[in-house]
């Protein structure tokens, strides 16, 4: 397998961080996503900026593991948004060594939202992070070219974050996904799902966050997907299955997405 193999934090999120990379590492991923900042009322979040005991022992997980931390996440960028009020969530991911930190769209004002989110690559950058914006078909930016817009308007080092799901529920076309420079796509997000013709709102919200297939087990055209990210696109997995991890726990959700990751992956190398 070429591709690093990255977990999200929202496929175990009930996991706390030392727990979620202990978990990860056993069944075989190679980094994780963590979610320092909480993005519903009712979901989880881990803000190790202000929590130094827990800090310590997520940082002891990655160094006994050997586990690296992927992305953070997940920074709402709304209309009030004060870049520098994040600086203690950027020094977070500093010291656990991630590459990326993950934004959303929530500025209607699609000119405020670019120059927040240069703000936010400028303070990212300064502590050796990347900054991806990622697309969701309900928000004010619903696919892969109203996301371009945006970071081609926030500058050139700022990432667009393809998701599996998104990507698929949204109007973006595999020719799109193509023709983007490589370095605006530094990593991208895999899972599975029905496709149907239509969703509501609520169908996607749900998809979204509470139960997603891995990948394999839906009919989402994944080999397509794959073919168009640049060659070795590092992926991580996103895939949450509420009731699955609430009847059989985290160790077996984890391990059936990798499984599933791995067994796509190595058909499109042999294929």
């Amino acid at each position: 397998m070429s591709r690093l193999l990255s977990v999200a934090h929202l496929t175990a999120i009930t996991l706390d961080p030392p727990a979620f990379i202990e978990a990860a590492a056993r069944v075989g991923f190679d980094g994780v996503g963590l979610r320092l900042i909480r993005v519903t009322p009712d979901g989880p979040g881990y803000p190790l900026m202000d929590d130094p005991v827990m800090m310590r022992a997520t940082k002891a997980a990655l160094a006994s593991t050997g586990t690296r931390v992927w992305d953070i996440e997940f920074v709402r960028i709304m209309p009030e948004t004060r870049p520098r009020d994040l600086c203690q969530f950027l020094d977070a991911g500093a010291e656990l060594g991630a590459q990326h930190v993950i934004t959303a769209p929530y500025d209607p004002n699609l000119g405020r939202l670019a120059s927040t989110l240069a703000e936010i690559d400028e303070l990212a950058r300064e502590r050796g992070l990347g900054t991806v914006l990622e697309f969701f078909p309900w928000t004010v930016v619903p696919d892969l070219k109203s996301a371009q817009k945006v970071v081609d308007a926030a500058g050139p080092t700022v990432g667009i974050l393809p998701d599996a799901l998104h990507f698929d529920r949204s109007e973006s076309s595999f020719d799109d996904l193509r023709a983007l420079p490589p370095h605006r796509i530094p990593f991208a997000h895999l899972c599975d799902a029905p496709v149907m013709k239509t969703y509501s709102e609520a169908e996607l919200l749900h998809a979204a966050r509470d139960e997603r297939l891995a990948p394999g087990e839906g009919e989402i055209e994944l080999s397509v997907y794959l073919d168009a990210l640049p060659s070795n696109t590092p992926l991580s997995v996103e895939v949450p299955m509420t009731s699955l991890l609430k009847t059989a726990g985290a160790d077996t959700v984890l391990a059936r997405v990798f499984e599933a990751s791995s067994a796509i992956l190595q058909r499109q190398m042999t294929e």
